[in-house]
């Protein structure tokens, strides 16, 4: 099951995952919310629209806009919506 590592504490694991562009995009829902803050940063893709970021919070330490999702992707895109995906030294093991 793809299963998303940070800081020694697994963030979000789903056997339910869309890969897109060589990323796992993960359910919402499967990841740990008492993990994520909210980030004002936004980014701009081509085709799915724009990104928005949360902040990975972890036993103190912060991973900056370590979280990305579409809040309201493309009409191509559409298979991300309601799914974040993850860099910035986040591990994904599928």
């Amino acid at each position: 099951m793809p299963t998303a590592y940070w800081n020694g504490q697994v963030i979000a694991e789903s056997d339910d995952t869309v890969v897109v562009e060589q990323n796992h995009y993960f359910p919402l829902s499967a990841v740990r919310a008492e993990f994520l803050a909210d980030s004002a940063t936004t980014s701009s893709c081509p085709w799915k629209g724009t990104a928005n970021y949360y902040t990975l919070v972890v036993d103190g330490e912060r991973n900056e806009d370590a979280v990305w999702y579409y809040a309201d992707p493309s009409a191509e895109a559409e298979q991300v919506r309601d799914r974040v995906a993850f860099w910035r030294g986040v591990e994904v093991r599928a």
